[in-house]
């Protein structure tokens, strides 16, 4: 029954993404295989977790669009969300669930909590931030950078990044508490729970989101376009071939994404077990 619920939640969800084109086909099919895996091996907690990074994600990227096609216009990607971009921000989740299920342990939860308000942070602090009046500086070396520029931060896309981290630990909590008969999955006592959450997401969505902007500006590979000069993820822009100009081989967004969703999820364990929260 589970597996079927899963199934029929998530071809739900992932149909009206595809339809209003924030899923491209591959997309979709990992979308559906990730929110039908997620809600089998965990519960609704763990997929609606998830869907609530999914549809505010997606939300904030509709929104003023065409006021952050400059600076999406230097991303690797943006859009339609494939399926790269889906494992790249809800696969480590999986594998968290997918360990819970198999070795329960409340700090699978907590690596969890951290992972998804890490990639749900970036996200937000990407979409919210290209809009700041203010143009972002290189976390690497302080500078100005233009608008889009990987690595770049500014103080919207932080406050956003805080934001979108308390979201999901809020997120989280409702979840608990307004479906009847789900099991917490830790052991703190009710009342500090919240806090507990909401605390631990907000850290680790911050963290997270910073290490994904560090990563971003020394080792992403980036390139040149050799028409307008733009320093550009993509490696073809003005429907000409761009030039490499720095970072490591195979460092391409997505696997900074995972990287930076790791580190929050890393954070997230390890404040749980120091404050005894698992």
């Amino acid at each position: 029954m589970e597996w079927f619920i899963g199934l029929a939640g998530s071809v739900a969800i992932a149909g009206a993404a595809y339809a209003k084109r924030s899923l491209s086909g591959t997309g979709f099919l990992a979308a559906v295989a990730l929110g039908t895996c997620m809600y089998s091996l965990g519960s609704a907690i763990w997929f609606g977790s998830l869907i609530a990074f999914f549809i505010s994600s997606t939300l904030w990227s509709k929104w003023k669009k065409r006021a952050k096609e400059t600076a999406e216009s230097a991303y690797e990607k943006s859009g339609r969300r494939d399926a790269g971009q889906v494992f790249a921000n809800g696969g480590l989740g999986l594998l968290l669930c997918a360990a819970h299920w198999a070795w329960p342990h409340p700090l699978w939860w907590y690596a969890f909590l951290g992972v998804m308000a890490s990639v749900t942070a970036d996200t937000w602090a990407t979409e919210i931030g290209g809009l700041s009046r203010t143009p972002p500086r290189s976390i690497k070396t302080g500078r100005r950078v233009p608008p889009g520029t990987s690595g770049g931060v500014s103080g919207l896309g932080l406050a956003a990044s805080l934001a979108g981290g308390l979201f999901i630990g809020a997120a989280a909590w409702t979840l608990l508490t307004a479906i009847p008969g789900q099991a917490a999955p830790d052991a703190v006592a009710a009342p500090v729970r919240l806090i507990a959450w909401v605390g631990v997401a907000g850290l680790a969505g911050i963290i997270g989101s910073l290490t994904d902007s560090w990563i971003g500006a020394a080792w992403q590979q980036m390139y040149r376009c050799a028409e307008c000069g733009r320093e550009i993820e993509q490696v073809r822009h003005c429907d000409k071939p761009a030039v490499r100009i720095r970072g490591r081989a195979g460092w391409n967004n997505d696997v900074v994404n995972v990287a930076g969703s790791l580190a929050g999820g890393l954070f997230a364990a390890s404040l749980a077990f120091v404050f005894g929260l698992a």
